[in-house]
């Protein structure tokens, strides 16, 4: 793979993985369409590693909230918030929201690998998890705050974010979707799914990690991994603004047209 690739790549997993336009269907699709070899598994490893570092340094304050508030709550603490507005329980959702992801992701991961990776079918799960988001936006209340969530909200923003392993789904746009379904604001919902994205990243990137050591560190996965914690770094602070004031009706109109360009190319050839 030439550093250009991975480059590109990176750029795409970066951007993927925070928007809800799906990381792993596009890092399917770029090979597809441009004829490039599989990077294999030691490379996704590495565009995971950037996009982990991407979401610990900027939400590196609002984690440490996260973990004093829960100490606060546990042990009777009095620490001073770095971040206020962060419930008590909001570790506790969190991991909660977590453990289907785990459970799919060790489960199903590789078989996922193998059984979703058809350009159609990735066309439509692009459409019509696009329309969902779509409409659950345009109808959903969003009036909540990510401390109102329940144990049982985030048991199904968790189970959301476990079908993601079907490329084209997305995971931001799952347990974003499912988020404003359930009633939280825009920001809100993304902000969770941003935060969610913490502990399923490390926990992937920490099973495979050996592998990618045992392989090595060449120029390209690194340029891999550089790409990917940039343009992720970029894509959830633009997005927590964007979404305030647009909304998720240009993802809709992003994911119909890359849907129709795949089918296209797919009869076309």
């Amino acid at each position: 793979m030439s550093i250009f690739q991975s480059i590109i790549l990176g750029i795409l997993q970066g951007l993927g993985e925070f928007l809800p336009i799906s990381s792993t269907a596009h890092l399917i699709l770029a090979p597809w369409f441009f004829g490039w070899s599989d990077p294999g598994l030691s490379f996704d490893v590495a565009l995971h590693l950037g996009t982990l570092i991407a979401v610990l340094v900027y939400f590196f304050k609002d984690w440490l909230g996260i973990f004093k508030s829960a100490s606060n709550a546990v042990f009777k603490t009095s620490y001073r918030l770095p971040i206020t507005g962060y419930s008590s329980n909001l570790l506790l959702l969190l991991i909660i929201a977590s453990i289907p992801g785990a459970i799919f992701g060790i489960l199903f991961d590789s078989k996922a690998e193998e059984a979703f990776r058809s350009p159609l079918l990735i066309a439509l799960t692009l459409s019509v998890v696009g329309l969902i988001l779509y409409l659950v936006d345009k109808c959903a209340t969003q009036r909540r705050e990510i401390g109102k969530l329940s144990k049982m909200d985030a048991l199904l923003i968790g189970l959301s974010q476990a079908v993601a392993i079907i490329p084209g789904v997305s995971r931001s746009g799952a347990t974003m979707t499912t988020g404003l379904f359930l009633g939280l604001s825009r920001e809100q919902a993304a902000r969770f799914s941003f935060l969610l994205s913490t502990p399923i990243i490390f926990g992937a990137a920490i099973v495979k990690v050996p592998q990618l050591l045992k392989t090595g560190v060449d120029a390209p996965i690194l340029f891999g991994i550089l790409a990917s914690a940039i343009t992720g770094y970029l894509a959830i602070k633009y997005m927590l603004r964007f979404i305030q004031k647009v909304g998720y009706a240009p993802f809709l109109g992003y994911r119909l047209a890359l849907a129709l360009v795949i089918v296209a190319v797919y009869f076309l050839r």
